[in-house]
């Protein structure tokens, strides 16, 4: 008895087919891209350029550091609970009594603002430990931004009697020119033995 021979499946074009798909579903389909921490690098130097030394007075620098058990130093002194920090962020950058041991404030003329005296020459520095436990990390990064935007909330309330968020784009630059978003990442280290 001879057994009859299951004729085979043409799957030529199978790979276009699903190339064609991927194709399909790649240019239809949107992507959100508005995820994860916005932050401006510095420009690259220029080749001939040597090490250039910025000057920042100790005064104008927030220390935030963070260690590979997730505890968290800001300037010198151990907190526990992540709302202190984002208060101790809004009273450097505000700096409301002009106190010395808080970033100098100088007088400037802000478009639709006017003469403000303002500390824009601040700058949040956050050390990390290379084995800093990351949800740390993006709950610190969390509490600065926050710090930011009710900063930012509660001027545009004062000057424009609405939230920043409902301003118009020129009201909103002017905003941020007050208070620019200043966050330094320094390279992580290791602290201790662990």
């Amino acid at each position: 008895m001879k057994k009859k021979k299951v004729p085979g499946l043409n799957t030529s074009s199978t790979a276009d087919i699903s190339f064609i798909l991927l194709i399909f579903f790649l240019v239809t389909t949107s992507m959100d891209t508005d995820m994860g921490l916005t932050r401006r690098l510095p420009q690259p130097p220029e080749p001939n350029q040597e090490d250039a030394q910025i000057d920042v007075k100790e005064r104008n620098v927030f220390n935030v550091m963070m260690n590979s058990q997730g505890d968290l130093m800001v300037q010198k002194e151990r907190i526990e609970d992540l709302k202190v920090l984002r208060e101790k962020a809004k009273e450097f950058i505000a700096n409301p009594q002009n106190l010395p041991n808080l970033p100098e404030k100088h007088m400037k003329n802000i478009s639709l603002l006017g003469d403000c005296w303002v500390t824009d020459k601040h700058v949040i520095s956050v050390q990390t430990d290379r084995g800093t436990p990351y949800h740390v990390y993006f709950d610190v990064q969390n509490e600065l931004v926050a710090a930011y935007n009710e900063l930012r909330d509660e001027l545009a309330v004062n000057k424009f009697g609405m939230k920043y968020d409902q301003l118009s784009e020129d009201q909103k630059v002017a905003i941020r020119e007050y208070y620019p978003q200043k966050i330094s990442e320094a390279e992580p280290k290791t602290y201790g033995d662990n």
